[in-house]
């Protein structure tokens, strides 16, 4: 069977080139972006999968005021297998990025263009790829009249690109019922070129802003103000030492430690000869799970303390995004032994798993406990102008999915 759905998925490239076509063709923005959301995006992939075999194909709408019709439409088209005591998930979401500067685009952003093996549209990559390959997958199967010894079930979700609050976040606080114990996860968002990378595992994240406060005063005559950028510089030297406070490593994640980085930094006073009394950074910390955000705030606030009472000045924290790293997945859980062997035999290289300094809406299922791998074949053109997939990837993402699968269920 599995040589069977190799060859079906084989004879679908035109059919996927198609759906491409389509897909680009509905923008779905976030309203903060100036979309409407992924309402029509929807309503065109429904009737796509409505042509096909699927047992069920259910809406779960996240109520959105400003978007179309006002929800955010998460979408669940399942197939039953022999036995649905297992429930193999493809997880795929339908909303995109802003092109960006139009004059940097080639060809129209919501116009799909095949230039040799590359289709050329905004999101045919991110997130598109992954819709169409789970679908190829799915309908190789149906075809085939072969129903798995698991149900396999794909969720094309709202609101990737902005937070995930209308989409796998929402599904998995809201419908935590669609999912069982033994149930496991591909999340083909994010990848390598050459196919190998498994994203098994996140750090936690802490983006915190930082305001100091001292008083505005003539620069000929700093002694009359508290110079609000002198305190700041002295913090944010102060906060490298966070390396030596947090030091472990993992070999697991690349870089193998936690990462405390100053980013952003907002502008304080418009002149020269003006000592500002007020002056504002960002950071960016990425912590290895072993440690807590509160341990890390608590330091922070620590060395703040010392640059107040030494300068005089008030520092405040205000955190941008907080996120304590969800439980990893094990790297050898049959989940990620089962994609090895399928990467292995579908594109002839050695799967290795990894963990990543960023966030993903892998979190949100690792923290229902469910095994979840991240994995694509991508050249990682994602919010680029130009953006594209290659054929070849696409076509080979849905083989490693179906033989991951047959292994999942023992074929």
């Amino acid at each position: 069977m599995k040589d069977q759905i190799l060859k079906k998925i084989d004879s679908y490239e035109q059919y996927a080139v198609e759906l491409q076509r389509g897909l680009t063709a509905i923008p779905a923005l976030d309203p903060s972006s100036g979309g409407e959301g992924e309402y029509d995006k929807a309503k065109w992939l429904e009737g796509e999968l409505k042509k096909l075999k699927f047992d069920s194909i259910e809406w779960y709408n996240a109520p959105q005021e400003k978007a179309k019709n006002g929800v955010r439409p998460n979408i669940v088209a399942r197939y039953k297998g022999l036995s649905s005591a297992k429930t193999v998930w493809f997880m795929a979401h339908m909303d995109v990025v802003p092109p960006g500067e139009l004059k940097l685009w080639k060809s129209d952003p919501y116009k799909m263009v095949a230039e040799g093996r590359k289709l050329i549209g905004r999101g045919v990559e991110d997130n598109q790829q992954a819709i169409v390959s789970s679908i190829l997958f799915a309908k190789a199967m149906m075809e085939l009249g072969y129903r798995p010894d698991c149900d396999v079930a794909l969720l094309f979700c709202a609101d990737e690109e902005t937070g995930s609050g209308y989409g796998a976040d929402f599904i998995a606080e809201k419908h935590p019922e669609l999912f069982g114990r033994d149930d496991v996860f591909f999340v083909p968002d994010s990848g390598s070129e050459d196919g190998t990378a498994i994203e098994v595992a996140e750090k936690s994240i802490l983006w915190m802003k930082v305001t100091t406060k001292g008083r505005q005063c003539h620069a000929s005559r700093p002694s009359l103000g508290v110079n609000a950028f002198k305190a700041a510089s002295e913090l944010v030297t102060r906060f490298q030492k966070l390396y030596k406070k947090f030091p472990k490593k993992d070999r697991l994640y690349e870089p193998p430690i936690s990462t405390f980085e100053p980013t952003k930094k907002e502008a304080n006073v418009p002149n020269v000869n003006t000592l500002p009394g007020e002056d504002v950074f960002y950071m960016d910390c990425r912590v290895l799970p072993c440690y807590r955000l509160s341990e890390v705030k608590d330091e922070m606030r620590r060395m703040a303390d010392e640059v107040q009472q030494k300068y005089g000045v008030t520092v405040s924290f205000e955190p941008q995004q907080e996120a304590q790293a969800a439980p990893p997945t094990d790297p050898k859980a049959p989940l990620v032994l089962a994609l090895k062997k399928a990467i292995k035999e579908v594109l002839g290289v050695k799967g290795r798993a990894y963990g990543i300094g960023g966030g993903t809406v892998a979190a949100f299922f690792r923290r229902l406990n469910l095994p979840v791998v991240v994995y694509a074949r991508l050249d990682e053109t994602a919010h680029q102008p130009n953006e594209y997939c290659v054929i070849d990837h696409m076509m080979g993402d849905a083989k490693v999915f179906a033989v991951t699968t047959l292994l999942l269920a023992g074929k």
